[in-house]
């Protein structure tokens, strides 16, 4: 009888939603992992990773979590202490120490030509108080966020993009769960949002497993070939 394949979790970043990962999920699904979507709220970064923890608490099994981009502080806060995650993978995204925040860290080296490219919308809560929504102009979201996308579906991805609380960038992360999880890192070379020598930094400080590629940051999209390989090498070497 073979293994049990683990549940591979897919935690989105800012600017995204859980289609983004549509060509790494068919990738998985056809190698026969279950994989689950999170749908990441991007409204703080404590209650994002508190979130994204109770789903994974309802999955049995072991699990395998991967976050892209401010996914990835949201998996690295919500994975602490629970035993059935066995791998971490971070693609194109942050990998936090206490107290650190995506804003400090994309700002780390240069590179970064994001902030440049924001549109706020404030929005009242129902509590009254009140956030900035933080969008990438549309007609910025192709070269900033997907360049090596093709430009139709770059506009259909800047048409659907989420927004982000200005709030939840400027957090700052809980107890790493990268210092107790083995971690794998895909590095995205040509990113424009974080840039590659921050992402490579990170992954060496977590001493986490590297891979480069040749990529923008929408690197689910446009080579969700070369995610869904790390991801499998993350399962096979924790299983």
């Amino acid at each position: 009888m073979s293994a049990q394949k683990p549940t591979v979790v897919l935690v989105h970043g800012a600017f995204a939603d859980s289609s983004s990962w549509n060509g790494v999920v068919d990738k998985l699904q056809s190698h026969g992992y279950p994989v689950v979507a999170a749908s990441n709220p991007l409204r703080g970064l404590t209650g994002d990773g508190e979130y994204v923890r109770q789903l994974l608490a309802s999955i049995d099994g072991p699990v395998v979590l991967v976050g892209h981009s401010y996914g990835g502080s949201v998996i690295s806060n919500a994975a602490t202490g629970l035993d059935h995650v066995k791998a971490l993978v971070f693609v194109a995204a942050f990998l936090p120490e206490e107290g650190e925040s995506a804003v400090a860290l994309s700002g780390m080296y240069p590179g970064s030509t994001l902030g440049q490219t924001l549109h706020p919308v404030p929005v009242t809560l129902p509590d009254g108080s009140q956030v900035a929504d933080l969008y990438i102009e549309k007609s910025e979201f192709h070269q900033q966020f997907a360049a090596d996308v093709p430009e139709e579906t770059a506009a259909i991805m800047a048409a659907t993009q989420r927004p982000v609380a200005d709030a939840a960038l400027a957090e700052g992360a809980s107890a790493p769960a990268w210092k107790d999880i083995p971690s794998w890192v895909l590095v995205a070379s040509e990113d424009r949002n974080i840039p590659a020598r921050a992402q490579a930094f990170m992954a060496e400080r977590a001493k986490a497993t590297v891979v480069e590629v040749s990529a923008s940051h929408a690197v689910s999209v446009s080579r969700p070939g070369e995610v869904a390989r790390l991801i499998d090498e993350a399962a096979r070497t924790t299983g």
